[in-house]
């Protein structure tokens, strides 16, 4: 082969190699996630002192949604009653491992706040609130308050702790979080002493 034609293959190429990387940067760069995706998997700082006892907030993080029951001193005695009617009372179950600082009967690091995923363990659906106690349409006359799923009817009570013979194999998960102040949760981030 000449030279020449040698110089002309060897400049063709490297202009194709260039030309090829030139379009391929910004198509692998469109493969990184967005900034609110990352914004969205990252730790998230929730202020919880709009919560009254009594009521919930949720909270939209890694896409599911976050409760945060503020819960009253009424509503911690009757843990003790369903204790024996839950199916798994101190959170040993693995299906849905709760952290080691939650497996408690108010499963959470203060017994007043209680932070859970909101989705059902059995099919995904997203619970329903019923804190009032007492006889209720597809309840027990027993009922003590919690949370009623209604697609197939699991009920939980006010740990979100699924009671025996319900279609949900699990408690609600407890995700990783810890308190920065008085009023002020991170989620994505467990306490750093337990």
């Amino acid at each position: 082969m000449d030279s020449q034609r040698r110089i002309w293959l060897v400049a063709t190429g490297t202009a194709g190699c260039v030309a090829g990387c030139g379009a391929a940067a910004p198509f692998v760069g469109s493969l990184a996630p967005s900034a609110k995706a990352r914004a969205e998997g990252g730790p998230l700082e929730v202020d919880v002192s709009d919560v009254a006892p009594g009521e919930k907030k949720t909270v939209l993080w890694r896409g599911q949604p976050i409760w945060f029951l503020h819960r009253t001193p009424e509503m911690l005695a009757t843990l003790k009653l369903t204790d024996a009617l839950v199916a798994d009372p101190l959170s040993k179950g693995t299906d849905y491992p709760t952290p080691a600082w939650a497996r408690n009967r108010w499963r959470s690091i203060r017994p007043e706040m209680l932070v859970v995923v909101g989705i059902c363990t059995h099919l995904g659906c997203s619970p329903v609130n019923r804190f009032r106690p007492g006889p209720q349409p597809s309840l027990p006359a027993d009922w003590q308050g919690g949370f009623l799923c209604p697609c197939h009817g699991s009920e939980f009570d006010l740990a979100a702790r699924v009671f025996k013979n319900m279609p949900a194999p699990a408690n609600l998960p407890v995700p990783p979080y810890r308190y920065t102040g008085p009023h002020r949760i991170v989620l994505g981030e467990a306490p750093t002493s337990a």
